[in-house]
């Protein structure tokens, strides 16, 4: 037979989160308040500092208030004074009976510098100092920046479209690369060939083939008559253009490539790979020149710019590095994202990238990859792919063939299309792996999983009446 039950074996009662942020509020109080249950004296200094800057800031054009300082400055002053030589009692919040002879009220809402209609003594023009803690919030929220409004306001653009399906490979199609003179571009695929395709016409022009895995980075030298290729053969290659062979190979990496990038100044390409390292080679010599390492995981994403930092890489690891590549080391580790930063495009011709994980697609500053903003919805779907354009419309694919377009500037997703799958093949098959503008930025290139490669463009009969803008801004511009 069980024994009476003891105090101390009594259920606990479940406590709400807010019961318990109270309590300890409460403990805090105890052990820090002088008097409990009331708010501390206001610093006459930060109050001072603060309703002069509201005053120059909201009511510095409106005739006769700033310019007359004199008697409110007293009367402030005096209360100053005041409250410095008050007994402790000046912790208690202020009752009923001190606002009802200050005026109704509603001069808070208007500040410290409007006098109320009909008042000659200044004593309105005196509340926001002369009371202290409850409006000590009124008139931090008075100066306090309204980020919302100063938001951009997405500008409208025409809806894509897509105008020409070209298929002649036999496996996914994985990445791409135009041509500068914008007559053709190439494509790799996992059918292990490189194809050359006409631009304007969409005709295939030459096949070459050399790899023994699939093709995963392409990139066209401004330069020279190069193309590289890189693949999960572990193989990077420099395919001159003029005899259609190979005539160097890049040997180094311990696993498959995913990424290449061409720096646009100097003769070098960078690759990174399943090592979880970019290699930085001389195009020339063949050399491995640095081995950028750091990262956990799979580099799977890479791109180059003139200055420093000159090389930005992504992971598997869900973490941007930027490098200095005259010491091989990193200047900056970007931790925002919770997943793999599969894909990132840098704005042709602003200081600033974007990078696209399954969790967001977020905007950094360049150099120093400052946090700007997070796009303003969610694909929620795994990012392959993304390019941006000179007139900042930035598109990104995803592994369930959803291609969304975005405003640059604002961050509003202003469409989104969903891929159709050539006849044959399944609807899983309706995942997209690559991304590119042309030199103009008025075509767009798509290399899919169902074998074959998509071409868009503008649709020009669209008007903002038949394809309204439908714009709704954030409430907070840093949401991570």
């Amino acid at each position: 037979m069980p024994g009476p039950t003891m105090e101390s074996e009594v259920p606990v009662e479940p406590q709400s989160l807010k019961k318990l942020s109270f309590k300890s509020l409460k403990r805090s109080l105890d052990l820090f308040s002088p008097l409990h249950g009331h708010f501390p004296p206001p610093d006459p200094q930060s109050k001072k500092i603060r309703t002069s800057y509201k005053l120059n800031v909201e009511y510095g054009g409106i005739k006769g208030t700033a310019a007359q300082p004199s008697s409110n400055a007293k009367v402030a002053a005096q209360n100053q004074a005041q409250q410095a030589s008050a007994p402790s009692n000046a912790l208690s919040l202020p009752g009923p009976e001190n606002t009802r002879d200050k005026g109704t009220g509603n001069e808070l809402a208007l500040g410290p510098s409007i006098p109320a209609k009909g008042s000659t003594d200044g004593k309105s023009s005196a509340i926001v100092s002369s009371h202290g803690s409850s409006e000590r919030n009124l008139s931090t929220a008075a100066i306090m920046e309204r980020i919302p409004s100063r938001w951009p306001r997405p500008i409208w653009r025409a809806p894509w479209k897509n105008y020409r399906v070209i298929s002649g490979h036999l496996g996914w199609v994985r990445s791409v690369a135009v041509d500068p003179s914008n007559t053709w571009f190439c494509t790799g695929s996992a059918d292990r060939t490189i194809k050359i395709w006409d631009l304007a016409s969409g005709r295939l022009k030459l096949t070459l083939t050399g790899h023994i895995e699939q093709v995963r980075g392409l990139a066209v030298s401004h330069k020279h008559t190069y193309m590289f290729s890189a693949g999960d053969d572990k193989l990077v290659k420099c395919w001159d253009l003029e005899q259609n062979k190979v005539i160097r190979s890049y040997h180094g990496h311990l696993s498959g490539v995913y990424c290449l990038a061409l720096h646009p100044t100097i003769d070098i390409l960078f690759t990174g790979g399943r090592d979880s390292v970019c290699r930085v080679w001389d195009i020339r010599s063949k050399m491995q020149i640095h081995a950028l390492s750091g990262h956990d995981n799979t580099v799977c994403s890479v791109f180059t710019r003139p200055m420093d930092p000159q090389v930005i890489t992504g992971s598997h690891d869900s973490t941007i590095k930027l490098w200095d590549l005259r010491y091989g080391k990193a200047m900056a580790t970007l931790t925002h994202h919770k997943k793999s930063v599969r894909a990132m495009a840098q704005h042709p011709s602003e200081d600033c990238f974007a990078s696209a994980s399954a969790d967001n697609i977020k905007k950094f500053s360049l150099p120093k990859g400052e946090f700007m903003h997070n796009m303003l919805s969610q694909q929620k779907t795994i990012v392959n792919a993304m390019a941006v354009n000179d007139d900042g419309v930035m598109v990104t694919g995803g592994d369930n063939g959803s291609m969304w377009f975005w405003d640059w500037k604002s961050g509003h997703n202003f469409q989104q299309a969903q891929t159709i799958v050539q006849p044959g093949s399944l609807d899983s098959e309706a995942g997209i792996y690559a991304l590119t503008y042309d030199v103009t930025g008025s075509r767009l290139i798509s290399c899919e999983a169902d074998k074959t490669i998509k071409m868009w463009k503008e649709d020009e009969n669209a008007t903002p009446e038949t394809h309204p803008l439908h714009f709704k801004p954030p409430k907070d511009i840093r949401r991570f």
